[in-house]
C-alpha cells in the first residue's frame, strides 16, 4: 500500500522517460535485426550451403531472427505499458492534490504525510473562545477532520491500486506468449521474448482475472489474496472495455455462467461466511457484462449475444437450487438463462440495445408462437422471498425488472407503437405463461405431476417496468410535478389499462374463463406485485383520471388521432368504466388506494388554485367536476373495506394507512403541488376518509346514498379550505360546495356501473 507522502513526491516524469528508453532499444534492435538479416541469416538462403547442417542452421538463424522482432514488439509493449501507467498515475495524483486543496479552503491543516487536523491557527481570539465552549461545534469538527482524512485516504488507495495493475501487467509482458506442444515455438526456446506482447494495462489485469476465475471454476482452492486482487481487478476496471471485453471473451458465455453459479454455491452455500466476498465479485462481474455489451454493432456484441443465446438455453448445475425441491432432491439443472438474469440483478448501467435483445432472446426460447416451450424455465421449489428469492427463476420477468432501471429502454420495449405493431406489451400482460413452478402429489408411492403455479414474487419485474415504460423515471423515484406523458408512455398506459379490464363481460382471465362486467385481473393474487407499481404509474396520470371519470376524456386510443398524440402532451384515452375497473384492481391493496386518492385530490386542488375562476360558471364547471371525481374515487373506497385493514394496522402498531405517516414512512408517487394547493388539500385532511368509509358496502348491496353527509362535510371543508388560502368570497364558496355535492352521487353511481358484478 503506498503512503500519501510516496504518491504526492512521485516524479511521474521518469515513466515517460523510461518508455521513451525502451522505444529507442525497439529502434536499436530493430537495426541490429537488419544486419543480421543482410549478413547472418543470408547464408542459409544462398544455394552454396546444403546437408542437414544447413537445415539446421536455417531454423536456428531464423529462430533468432524472429527473437529480434519478438524483442522490439515487447521494448514497444513496455513503452506503451509505461505511458500507459504515467496517464493513469497523474489523473489519479491529480485528484489528491486537488482533495487536498479542498480541505485546507475547508479549514484544514494536511501535513507532508497526509494527516488532517483543524486550521485553529485560522480562528480569530473569539472565534477560538467559542468553540472552546461548544461541544457540539467541537464533535462537528472532528467530523469534518474525519471525512476528509478519509477522502484522502481513498485516493491515495486508488493510486495503490492501479500500482498493483501496472506490477501485474510489467510482471506478464515479458512472459513468452509463442509456445507449442512441447513448450517451444518459432523462437525455439522456452522463454524467449513476447511477440504477442500488449501496450494495455487493462487487458493483462483481464488476463490475470480470468486465471482466477478459471480456476474458481475449477474447484481448485483459491486464496484470499487471489479473491481480493480479482475483486480489484473488477471494481476498478468494469467501466473499461479494454478489461470487460477481453474477461468475458477469455471466459466464454459458457464459462461466465458456470462462475457465477459458483460464486452463488458458495454465497449461499458451502462458504456463507464470506458471502459478502461472492456478492461482490457478482457486481462486479454484473457491471463488467453491462460495460461490454454496450455497441450492438461491434464484433464483440455480435459475438458474444450468439454465445450468450447457445449458452443461455445449455443447462447446468447449480447446487443451491438441485438440493432445494419442496424437501426432495431431484437434482434438477437451471438454464443459463435463468443464471444470466441472476446475475444482471447485481449491476447497473446496462444499454437498452442489450435489454432488448436479451428479453427478445429469452421471449423466443418460451414462446410457443415463435418455436419455444412456455414450461423451458419450470422447476420444482419456490424462489420467492428467503426461499431462494435471488435466483431468477424466471428469466425474462429477471430481465423486465433491470430494464426497469432504465426508463428509455423500458419505454421503447413495452411501447406498441402507432401502428400497433410491437406486441411485447400484449404478450406480457395476455399470452404470456407466468406458471413457472412444477407441482406434483403423491399417490401412494408414484409422485405424479400437477398443474404448474407461480411464486409469491410472480411478475415483480413486470409490475417495475410497466412502471417505468409509462413514467419516464425509475420505479419508486421521488415525487415530481405533475405533467403530462409522452406519446409512447401514454400508449403503453393506455393499452396496459385496458389489457387489465375485462370490460364488457367478454374478456378471459389467464386460465380461458369468461370474466363478469366488474371482474378485473388486478385483484388476483398472481397479480399482486403489480399492483403497487401500477398504482404509483396511474398516480402521474391523474389529470388524465379526472377527465376521464369527469367525462371530459378524448376518448380514442393515442396515435390514430394526431391532435391527440400530442407530443410531451399526450394522454390515455380509455373509457371511464375501464379506468374506474382498473382503479379498483390495483386498490386491492389499500396502500395504493390512498396513492391514488391523494394524488387526484391534490391535482384538483392545483387546478382550483391556479385556474382562472372569476366568471361564476367556470367556478360551477370546476366544482362538478370535483364533485362527481370524489363521488367515483369514495366508492371504489367503499368496496375495499379500508376501515378494517386500518384497524389491523394500528392495533398491530399504531400505524394508520392514512396519513402522512403511511405504514412507518410516506408513500412515494405522489404528485409535488403549488403551496395554496397542498394547504387546500392539508386542511380539508381529517374529513375525506370519513366520507369514504360512509360508502362502505353500499355497491354490494346494489344501492347508492343519495345523502352521504361524510362526504358533503369533506368536500364543504376542501372548498372552505380553498376559500381561505386563495380569499375568496363566502358566494363563491357556497356556490362551489353546492355545485360539488350535487355531483356527488353521478360519480358514485359511474362507479357502481363500472364495478358491479354482470348478472
Amino acid at each position: 500500500m503506498l503512503t500519501y507522502y510516496e504518491v504526492m513526491t512521485a516524479d511521474l516524469g521518469l515513466l515517460t522517460a523510461a518508455a521513451d528508453k525502451w522505444e529507442f532499444m525497439a529502434g536499436e534492435i530493430k537495426k541490429v535485426e537488419d544486419r543480421y538479416g543482410d549478413s547472418v541469416q543470408k547464408i542459409t538462403m544462398g544455394q552454396n550451403w546444403t546437408g542437414i547442417s544447413a537445415g539446421v542452421a536455417h531454423t536456428n538463424f531464423a529462430a533468432t531472427r524472429y527473437e529480434y522482432s519478438a524483442a522490439q514488439i515487447q521494448a514497444k509493449a513496455i513503452a506503451g505499458l509505461l505511458r500507459d501507467a504515467h496517464g493513469q498515475f497523474t489523473d489519479l495524483k491529480n485528484r489528491l492534490e486537488t482533495a487536498r486543496e479542498k480541505a485546507i479552503a475547508a479549514g484544514m491543516i494536511v501535513s507532508e504525510q497526509g494527516n488532517v487536523a483543524f486550521d485553529y491557527a485560522k480562528l480569530t481570539p473569539s472565534e477560538r473562545s467559542a468553540y472552546q465552549h461548544d461541544p457540539d461545534g467541537k464533535a462537528e469538527v472532528q467530523k469534518a477532520v474525519t471525512k476528509w482524512h478519509q477522502h484522502l485516504d481513498d485516493c491515495v488507495k486508488a493510486v495503490s491500486e492501479a500500482d498493483q495493475g501496472v506490477k501485474i501487467a510489467l510482471d506478464a509482458v515479458g512472459v513468452d506468449s509463442n509456445k507449442d506442444a512441447f513448450g517451444k515455438g518459432n523462437d525455439e526456446t522456452y522463454n524467449g521474448f513476447n511477440a504477442g506482447a500488449q501496450n494495455d494495462i487493462e487487458v493483462y489485469e483481464a488476463r490475470n482475472a480470468e486465471g482466477i476465475a478459471t480456476r474458481i471454476n475449477s474447484g481448485e482452492k483459491v486464496s484470499a489474496a487471489d479473491y481480493a486482487e480479482l475483486n480489484r481487478s473488477f471494481r476498478d476496471n468494469s467501466t473499461r472495455p479494454e478489461f470487460t471485453q477481453t474477461f468475458l471473451n477469455g471466459m466464454g458465455a459458457e464459462s461466465t455462467l458456470k462462475f457465477t453459479n459458483k460464486l452463488n454455491d458458495h454465497a449461499y452455500g458451502n462458504d456463507k461466511g464470506n458471502k459478502q466476498r461472492y456478492l461482490d465479485l457478482q457486481k462486479g462481474l454484473a457491471n463488467s457484462l453491462a460495460n461490454a455489451m454496450q455497441d450492438p454493432k461491434s464484433e464483440f456484441y455480435k459475438n458474444f449475444r450468439t454465445d450468450l443465446n447457445k449458452a443461455g438455453l445449455a443447462t447446468y448445475d447449480l447446487k443451491q437450487i438441485s438440493d432445494y425441491t419442496l424437501g426432495r432432491s431431484h437434482g434438477q439443472q437451471v438454464h443459463g438463462y435463468q443464471s444470466l438474469a441472476t446475475l444482471m440483478q447485481h449491476g447497473d448501467g446496462y444499454s437498452a440495445p442489450f435489454l432488448h435483445d436479451l428479453a427478445t432472446d429469452i421471449r423466443k426460447a418460451e414462446d410457443k408462437s415463435q418455436g419455444g416451450n412456455p414450461d423451458v424455465w419450470d422447476l420444482t421449489g419456490d424462489f420467492s422471498g428467503d426461499n431462494r428469492g435471488w435466483f431468477a427463476n424466471d428469466p425474462l420477468d429477471g430481465v423486465l425488472g433491470v430494464m426497469s432501471k432504465n426508463p428509455e429502454a423500458a419505454t421503447s420495449y413495452l411501447d406498441p407503437g402507432p401502428d400497433g405493431k410491437n406486441d411485447n406489451l400484449q404478450y406480457l400482460l395476455k399470452d404470456r405463461d407466468w406458471d413457472h413452478v412444477d407441482t406434483t402429489t403423491w399417490i401412494g408411492n408414484s409422485e405424479r405431476a400437477t398443474d404448474d403455479t407461480f411464486d409469491k414474487d410472480v411478475r415483480a419485474g413486470l409490475g417495475l417496468v410497466l412502471e417505468s415504460g409509462t413514467t419516464g423515471h425509475s420505479p419508486g423515484s421521488p415525487d415530481t410535478e405533475i405533467t403530462r406523458h409522452s406519446e409512447a408512455e401514454a400508449r403503453i398506459m393506455h393499452d396496459a389499462v385496458n389489457l387489465f379490464d375485462y370490460g364488457d363481460g367478454n374478456g378471459k382471465d389467464d386460465k380461458g374463463e369468461l370474466k363478469g362486467q366488474g371482474d378485473t385481473v388486478l385483484k388476483s393474487e398472481e397479480y399482486a406485485n403489480v399492483r403497487g407499481p401500477l398504482a404509483r404509474a396511474l398516480s402521474s396520470y391523474s389529470p388524465d383520471i379526472v377527465d376521464i371519470i369527469a367525462g371530459e376524456g378524448p376518448g380514442d386510443r393515442v396515435g390514430k388521432d394526431d391532435a391527440l398524440a400530442a407530443g410531451d402532451d399526450s394522454r390515455i384515452q380509455n373509457s371511464r368504466g375501464s379506468v374506474l375497473r382498473v382503479l379498483r384492481g390495483v386498490s386491492e391493496d389499500p396502500e395504493n388506494y390512498f396513492l391514488l386518492h391523494e394524488s387526484e385530490r391534490r391535482y384538483m386542488a392545483e387546478q382550483l388554485t391556479t385556474s382562472d375562476l372569476s366568471d361564476p360558471e367556470a367556478l360551477k364547471n370546476r366544482a362538478a367536476k370535483i364533485g362527481e371525481v370524489n363521488g367515483a374515487i369514495n366508492a371504489i373506497g367503499g368496496d375495499i373495506k379500508l376501515s378494517e385493514r386500518d384497524a389491523v394496522l394500528s392495533a398491530a402498531g399504531d400505524k394508520r394507512v392514512y396519513g402522512y405517516h403511511v405504514i412507518g414512512g410516506a408513500i412515494t408517487g405522489i404528485p409535488v403541488v403549488g403551496d395554496l394547493a397542498q394547504r387546500t388539500v392539508d386542511g380539508a385532511w381529517n374529513e375525506w376518509l370519513k366520507g369514504v368509509t360512509a360508502e362502505q358496502g353500499l355497491l354490494a348491496r346494489e344501492r347508492i346514498s343519495s345523502v352521504n353527509d361524510a362526504a358533503q362535510t369533506d368536500l364543504d371543508k376542501f372548498f372552505q379550505s380553498w376559500g381561505n388560502e386563495t380569499h375568496q368570497s363566502a358566494t363563491s364558496v357556497g356556490a362551489a360546495q353546492r355545485e360539488a355535492q350535487q355531483s356527488y352521487t353521478g360519480g358514485c353511481e359511474s362507479a357502481y356501473l363500472a364495478l358491479r358484478e354482470k348478472k
